[in-house]
């Protein structure tokens, strides 16, 4: 009795591939469970029909064709070896019972071990393919991961040497603190607190606040009272100076611990330009109230002025009453005097620039006051930097203000006193200036007074107007410079004044 292949295959085809298709997507594995029906569909198929080739025809060409399409597909899928192979066992499995059915009983065994060399032959093919495969695709992963590493090992250097010159050349501060300790500062930080790059700094930020701010960074920064990530403290530096900072902070978790990334900025010239900025504003104020007042003022003193000057003459004033009118128009005359001072303080500053010799106007008004100084018994010696060159600046505005300087030193001294006035070329931030130094042996200024010397109206003296001070910054300032007062060591004040002697004055 014949059996025939083809025909058996044929009649059986859907229904096995049916049932393949059901326990391959159920029973197998989680991976096949994953796939779409239609492509297990369109892989069992092609199964079958290879299979049909090789017990029809003994022909193993589309077999190998799909051990080829299948591997790849499973291993770019991620399935291990041994669900593909219990996926080609269902093959023999499900076709089994049909063959025990309709072959021949002498032709059973057969026919089974013809399946049986098939589906050998078809595992162990693929199991050494799928193997062989996975070894190359081993191979190129691990080359390609190894390319990866090297590229981007080479894209964190080169991200690394941008970071560490971007943290190394801003002129910002830049540290990491845990809590109160610092972990890392860059350069910037060091030269702004007066330290050397090459200094061992403290390792407590708290070394680097001034006292009066310490509470307040504590708080905000070590016990995390955050309310802003940004805020001003008084820096302190290596020599002592308390300077305006500001300080950007973003709290990070690293290596299982709590940093504070920070920014610290020097805001000195800024907190410098706010101020002046609302001096400016304060000045033009009173400056414009002055002047009205001033107008106001002098009509009514013109009047009684020229009525005093007319009743003088009159020859029938008897005992102390002449005198009295005589006083009366000096008080008058010093009003006059002082709503002159209102009036230029009211005025905008503007300067006549020429080429002028310092030291000559240091003579001139040295001797120019030379009377009040002798009065008092007085000893004003001149200092002076004869290779001093001629600097552009307002002549007659020097002079008020050397005067001014003179005057306030003649003030703070007492009978038989001392002031020195000097002259000399000095560098004063980065800038070489003419320096202008006023010395007195007086009593000194108070601290609680120093800091108002310069503002408006502001004196301590019975007679004034607090104005002398507030021009002589004022002309400094005009001409680009900067004033200066502090205490003697020993005794007295010291003024000084550096005007930028620039390209033109150099």
């Amino acid at each position: 009795m014949k059996f025939k292949w083809e025909d058996f295959l044929n009649r059986h085809r859907d229904r096995v591939v049916l049932e393949w298709k059901k326990k391959l997507k159920y029973d197998v594995s989680e991976h096949y469970v994953k796939r779409p029906l239609k492509e297990l569909a369109m892989t069992i198929g092609k199964a079958y029909d290879s299979f049909c080739q090789v017990l029809v025809y003994n022909d193993y060409t589309l077999i190998n064709e799909f051990i080829n399409e299948i591997t790849k597909i499973r291993l770019e899928s991620g399935f291990p070896l041994d669900d593909v192979q219990k996926a080609f066992e269902l093959y023999r499995q499900i076709l089994i019972p049909f063959l025990i059915k309709e072959s021949p009983a002498q032709l059973l065994c057969k026919n089974i071990e013809a399946i049986n060399t098939g589906l050998a032959y078809t595992i162990h093919r693929f199991s050494h393919h799928f193997q062989k495969t996975h070894e190359t695709y081993l191979k190129k992963y691990a080359s390609q991961l190894e390319q990866d590493v090297t590229a981007r090992t080479a894209e964190l250097k080169k991200s690394e040497h941008k970071y560490k010159t971007l943290v190394e050349n801003i002129s910002d501060g830049y540290l990491v603190l845990d809590k109160e300790k610092i972990n890392f500062v860059n350069p910037a930080f060091s030269r702004m607190h007066g330290y050397r790059v090459t200094d061992n700094i403290p390792k407590s930020f708290m070394s680097f606040v001034a006292r009066k701010s310490r509470e307040k960074v504590r708080d905000i920064i070590i016990k995390q009272n955050v309310g802003t990530n940004a805020f001003e403290y008084q820096r302190l530096t290596k020599e002592g100076e308390h300077l305006p900072t500001e300080i950007n902070f973003k709290p990070s978790f690293f290596k299982g611990k709590n940093y504070n990334l920070c920014i610290v900025r020097d805001i000195t010239k800024r907190v410098e330009m706010e101020k002046k900025s609302r001096e400016i504003e304060r000045m033009a104020y009173i400056g414009k109230l002055t002047a009205s007042l001033s107008h106001e003022i002098r009509n009514p003193l013109s009047s009684i002025k020229m009525n005093l000057q007319i009743l003088s003459k009159n020859i029938l004033w008897h005992g102390n009453d002449r005198e009295r009118l005589q006083i009366s128009e000096r008080e008058i005359k010093r009003l006059e005097g002082i709503l002159r001072e209102f009036l230029n303080f009211a005025k905008p500053m503007s300067l006549q620039l020429a080429p002028t010799d310092i030291n000559p106007i240091i003579y001139s008004c040295v001797e120019l006051l030379e009377i009040k100084f002798y009065r008092k018994s007085i000893d004003c010696n001149i200092n002076i930097n004869r290779s001093l060159k001629e600097i552009l600046v307002d002549k007659g505005k020097i002079e008020q203000l050397i005067i001014n300087l003179l005057l306030n030193a003649l003030d703070s001294v007492d009978d038989f006193g001392k002031i020195i006035i000097s002259t000399d070329r000095e560098t004063h931030n980065d800038q070489v200036c003419l320096a202008i130094r006023v010395e007195d042996n007086g009593k000194g200024i108070p601290k609680n007074i120093l800091a108002n010397i310069f503002e408006p109206f502001y004196t301590t003296k019975t007679k004034g107007t607090g104005l002398g001070l507030v021009n002589v910054k004022r002309i400094v300032e005009a001409h680009d410079g900067m004033v200066k007062v502090y205490n003697a060591k020993d005794r007295g004040t010291i003024f000084e004044v550096f005007i930028p002697l620039g390209e033109t004055n150099g």
